[in-house]
């Protein structure tokens, strides 16, 4: 059997899903090491997978002032691919290093189009690589990147031009450090200014429920659905079961790994604004903070609390997006950056929930609003109900095992 690495990288929404596929792959018999920041130790270790640490802490950049300039961003790829290289160039050397030093004696190796780690590493090693999209990140004239909404306006050679742009961008942002860590720690030639990686294995692991596969992609893209790290074993402390018993189905509220530069604030405007609209709530916070009305968790499984939900409010991002449509919850989007306001934007033509809220705007009568259109609009209820249907009847792991099977034999 195969060593597989898989790169985590990023927050707990990018390297969940890493998880699952690790644990997926594992119980076909093959060893696999998750790469990521030393916080997700435990998950991969819950999970039977090898784990090798980065120093990096996503958490804290995103609590820092770089970090909440990027979140600042919005969906400007300039913005944001050039934020992630103020922080990121900086810690280079020493995460490709680690990086590198977590590949000795793997077989295989996966992960995120952002840096080409598996392309590089691969390369040196003489092993397969795979890519890894948590967003729609290959060319089409179907509709434009995520970051460049407005090239639909050009129509189909826009759309296409769109992630060429973005692709290019990325990498002259990323070229000043990697070509230098080709040379001198890969013993491999610089990559010229234009640079693709076209012809290889991808696994988009995304429904095509969500995001219709368009004509043109290829056939070396497998659009394998959504990988879930089910805990079904997990059991709820008794004050959160006792407060979902006590009434109606309350109304999620939480915004992941983001970091508001007010978090107070951003309480407070929350939690009045499930008064106004007449709900229950369950936030993201401080347990000691709960009352009759809202109860405060810190770490619930969205795959145990979402269904339990009459809405969820969140940051939009891949994974957490993912649940609460599984889950078939109305969904409100309240994006900071980065591709957040593309799937706000999916869930909203979908009909699983109203037009997205960006989390720059949010105000107690916008969210207010927002919340009182998901739990009375039976449409709504109804189009977010038949789209869980259809998500918790794919098999995303499985498909993702089967598009890997030729690398792995």
């Amino acid at each position: 059997m195969s060593s597989i690495v898989i790169f985590g990288a990023g927050s707990r929404g990018d390297v969940q899903p890493c998880v699952a596929l690790g644990r997926a792959l594992g119980a076909h018999g093959h060893g696999v090491t998750l790469v990521a920041s030393a916080r997700y130790a435990p998950l991969a270790a819950r999970a039977g997978l090898g784990f090798a640490p980065l120093t990096a802490d996503p958490a804290e950049i995103l609590e820092s002032d770089a970090g909440q300039e990027l979140l600042a961003g919005g969906r400007n790829p300039v913005k944001f691919l050039g934020g992630f290289r103020r922080i990121l160039g900086p810690l280079a050397e020493r995460l490709l290093a680690e990086c590198l030093d977590a590949c000795k004696g793997a077989d295989l190796l996966l992960g995120p189009t952002l840096g080409a780690l598996p392309r590089h590493i691969g390369e040196h090693l003489g092993i397969p690589w795979a890519l890894i999209h948590f967003q729609p990140s290959r060319a089409t004239g179907a509709f434009p990147h995520p970051f460049v909404p407005r090239a639909r306006m050009l129509g189909p050679l826009g759309n296409r031009a769109s992630f060429h742009a973005v692709d290019q961008l990325a990498w002259l942002l990323s070229r000043p450090f990697i070509n230098p860590w080709r040379e001198r720690s890969l013993g491999l030639p610089p990559l010229p200014l234009r640079n693709t990686a076209d012809g290889r294995p991808v696994l988009a692991c995304f429904s095509s429920t969500v995001v219709p596969r368009p004509r043109d992609w290829p056939r070396n893209l497998a659009m394998t659905g959504y990988w879930f790290l089910d805990e079904p074993g997990w059991t709820p402390p008794k004050d959160l079961a006792d407060f979902l018993d006590d009434g109606p189905p309350p109304v999620y509220v939480g915004f992941g790994s983001m970091v508001p530069k007010d978090a107070a604030m951003t309480d407070r405007i929350v939690r009045t604004a499930l008064r106004l609209a007449g709900v229950r709530g369950i936030v993201q916070g401080d347990p000691d903070t709960s009352d009759e009305h809202v109860f405060a968790v810190r770490d619930v499984p969205h795959s145990w609390l979402f269904p339990r939900t009459a809405a969820v409010v969140h940051h939009g991002g891949a994974g957490t997006t993912a649940a609460g449509l599984r889950a078939g919850a109305p969904t409100i989007v309240c994006p900071f950056f980065g591709d957040q306001p593309y799937w706000g934007e999916r869930v909203a033509a979908l009909g699983a929930g109203p037009s997205p809220l960006p989390f720059r705007g949010l105000t107690v009568p916008r969210l207010a609003a927002r919340i009182r259109a998901s739990v009375e609009d039976p449409d709504i209820a109804d189009r977010a109900d038949r789209l869980g249907r259809r998500i918790r009847a794919e098999d995303g792991l499985a498909r993702a095992h089967e598009a890997l099977e030729p690398l792995l034999r």
